[in-house]
């Protein structure tokens, strides 16, 4: 980085790992735009902005990730406005639950439209800023659901899984010309992403996967409910885009790296047992 402030831009900062992320790159002097579907939902930004005193650092900006027009728009006022961008957390994203039978298609069409191709648009966007710079930062926030695929949890899976294999792919291509790009792979933290998911799992009385689901709830409510603090995972954003040579995966959260390992190196048989044991208990 030169001397002149950087800038970054945070989708889907109206709450959770958008907000805490926004603050925490404003704290560490980053001049913040940060983005949201409906800004009349920016007060507890706001709030923590001014706790921290940074308010005069953060920008909040309309944007809908699914409006792909609107974010070339956004990104265009940016760099006319600060010459620049240099950090895109791409966080925006909501979580779709259900057994695969069970998800009408227009809620898997829903869920990949804000999660993958919404990150898609945005990278697309500010690439030819940061090639022309040869510098910048690209934080896809994924999730260890992009690495492993649990029961009910389908559609988000399945839209954070694509943007592993699209972030492998960018980085790849990026790096000749000096952009970053990472996964951020959070697991249960205490944010508002599985209250929402948990509200969608609803099925009908005689529904074959009803007792099935309500096992998965009651695991999932129980990780939430232990959860550590989000704010450990806005703190490794900022620690990510400050180092010259990060690397592509951040697990993070209890367990994450434990799963993760488990996954790649026990056999699958092994490996499906514990996770059917873990919704039975």
């Amino acid at each position: 980085m030169d001397n002149v402030q950087p800038v970054a831009l945070v989708t889907g900062a109206s709450s959770g790992f958008g907000l805490l992320t926004a603050v925490a790159l404003a704290r560490a002097g980053y001049r913040t735009v940060a983005t949201m579907r409906n800004p009349d939902k920016c007060e507890a930004l706001q709030e923590h902005a001014e706790r921290s005193g940074v308010q005069e650092l953060i920008d909040i900006m309309p944007l809908d990730v699914t409006d792909h027009e609107a974010i070339g728009q956004t990104v265009g006022s940016i760099v006319k406005t600060y010459g620049r961008i240099d950090v895109l957390v791409n966080n925006a994203g909501f979580a779709v639950g259900g057994y695969v039978e069970e998800v009408p298609m227009e809620q898997w069409r829903q869920q990949l439209e804000t999660n993958v191709f919404g990150v898609i648009a945005a990278t697309q966007a500010v690439l030819p800023h940061m090639r022309e710079r040869r510098s910048g930062y690209i934080v896809n926030v994924s999730s260890v659901s992009g690495r492993s695929g649990f029961p009910g949890y389908a559609p988000y899976s399945t839209s954070k899984f694509a943007v592993e294999g699209f972030s492998e792919s960018l980085r790849l291509e990026m790096k000749p010309f000096g952009v970053n790009v990472v996964l951020i792979e959070p697991g249960a933290y205490k944010t508002d992403i599985w209250q929402k998911g948990f509200a969608s799992m609803c099925t009908s009385e005689a529904s074959p996967y009803r007792h099935l689901l309500e096992k998965v709830l009651r695991y999932s409510k129980q990780a939430a409910a232990t959860a550590p603090d989000a704010a450990e995972v806005a703190d490794t954003i900022v620690r990510v885009v400050r180092s010259k040579r990060p690397k592509l995966r951040y697990p993070l959260g209890r367990g994450a790296k434990l799963s993760q390992a488990s996954k790649a190196l026990l056999p699958w048989r092994w490996y499906e047992s514990i996770v059917l044991r873990l919704l039975n208990k």
